[in-house]
């Protein structure tokens, strides 16, 4: 009968451990893919001292019980030392059908990512805790909760692919945002119809506004998200039927220039009817236009364009508004609110039309929202006069 190893301690060694000359152990098994794989640790036991000057870690006894949980479940442990920069690369290469502006956000969370210890950590080693702790930095290196919780989201698909690739057991993301760091963000308030009338009235009679005017009526009057508005072409606009047909957008990105993007989401294809407000300013807008020549992926006749002949981007209409709100602010009573950009106007318009008791159906339609959760939040900026109308109207 052969003689059992034994440490320097004259402890017997099970199967596949070891001591080298250094003193450090070593533990050595074959993983789920049949590759050979080796642990270490300076501690044996858990009752084991470190050695001095040595770095503090669990005991080769205690990863050896995790290493044969990890071949019970199937769980891939040479996949368990992915960082978590590694993991999130992957995700992007096996979700590579995104548009433009998802490509820009996965990048600058790569950024930070490597910017931060969490990139760097194996992800068997990062921890419920870990996670939250990284949020938490995240928020005192200045970023916005809605930021923040982009992010997470986008950890948390990438960590349940780890899941489900068994690399790991548990999703380290899985907790609500708001229970660890506060959420601060500022909800947009919608115009109040009185609201909406002086802001129209101020533009009508102001030098600098007035040619502004005919581009608000139709944003309040038809909820199109601003993008959409600045991708649309004479053909987009069927005065005959009095509708806006919708199936794309014109963005602008930083190296890449203008460019055409389908909607948002598949919903975002519609067709909006025209009110006769929105009718009449569609009107003035078509007597005033002039084909500037400017082409971008096949569009032309672009209806809204700058001085200079291209067309008008997210970026024009923001420092229209914020200009706006100063000179109007400046001068009346009741401010507008205090995020007043052009999806406020959106909001308005989603808003409004609930108040005023349109089929949700209809009006998920007409916003181009994917799920009707999102239109159904607007019902609860319902007034008390619009509840008492709805009232009175289903018990007469």
């Amino acid at each position: 009968m052969s003689e059992k190893r034994r440490d320097n301690k004259n402890r017997i060694l099970q199967t596949g451990e070891s001591q080298r000359s250094d003193g450090r152990y070593c533990y050595k098994y074959t993983d789920n893919c049949g590759k050979p794989q080796f642990i270490y640790s300076w501690r044996l036991l858990p009752s084991d001292r470190v050695p001095k000057g040595k770095r503090d870690d669990i005991s080769l006894r205690e990863k050896e019980k995790e290493i044969r949980r990890d071949l019970e479940d199937g769980i891939d442990a040479s996949g368990r030392k992915m960082t978590v920069c590694e993991l999130y690369e992957k995700f992007i290469r096996t979700h590579g059908n995104v548009k433009d502006s998802s490509v820009e956000g996965r990048e600058r969370l790569m950024k930070r990512l490597k910017d931060d210890k969490l990139g760097n950590a194996p992800i068997s080693a990062v921890k419920p805790s870990d996670a939250k702790e990284w949020a938490i930095r995240q928020r005192n290196k200045g970023l916005a909760f809605i930021t923040i919780n982009n992010d997470k989201r986008s950890l948390s698909a990438s960590f349940y692919m780890a899941v489900q690739d068994d690399l790991i057991r548990k999703n380290p993301f899985d907790f609500k945002l708001d229970s660890v760091i506060e959420d601060t963000t500022e909800s947009k308030v919608p115009l109040s119809p009185e609201q909406a009338k002086s802001l129209l009235d101020f533009m009508q009679g102001d030098k600098v506004y007035k040619k502004h005017y005919n581009e608000f009526v139709i944003l309040l009057g038809t909820g199109l998200r601003i993008s959409e508005l600045c991708g649309l072409t004479v053909k987009d606009v069927d005065m005959d039927n009095r509708k806006i047909i919708v199936d794309h957008q014109l963005l602008k990105r930083s190296g890449k220039g203008f460019y055409i993007e389908t909607p948002k989401t598949e919903s975002g294809v519609r067709e909006i009817p025209m009110s006769p407000n929105v009718y009449e300013a569609f009107q003035h807008v078509l007597e005033k236009h002039r084909d500037t020549g400017a082409v971008i992926d096949g569009y032309h006749n672009f209806l809204f364009c700058t001085g200079s002949g291209c067309p008008k981007t997210v970026f024009n209409f923001e420092n229209v508004f914020r200009r706006l709100a100063v000179k109007y602010n400046g001068c009346h009573e009741q401010p507008l609110p205090k995020i007043f950009t052009p999806h406020v106007l959106r909001h308005t318009f989603c808003t409004n039309m609930a108040n005023a008791g349109m089929n949700p159906k209809a009006l998920q339609y007409i916003m181009g929202h994917k799920n009707i959760t999102m239109t159904l939040n607007y019902y609860a900026h319902a007034t008390y006069n619009s509840a008492k109308e709805e009232m009175e109207r289903l018990t007469a």
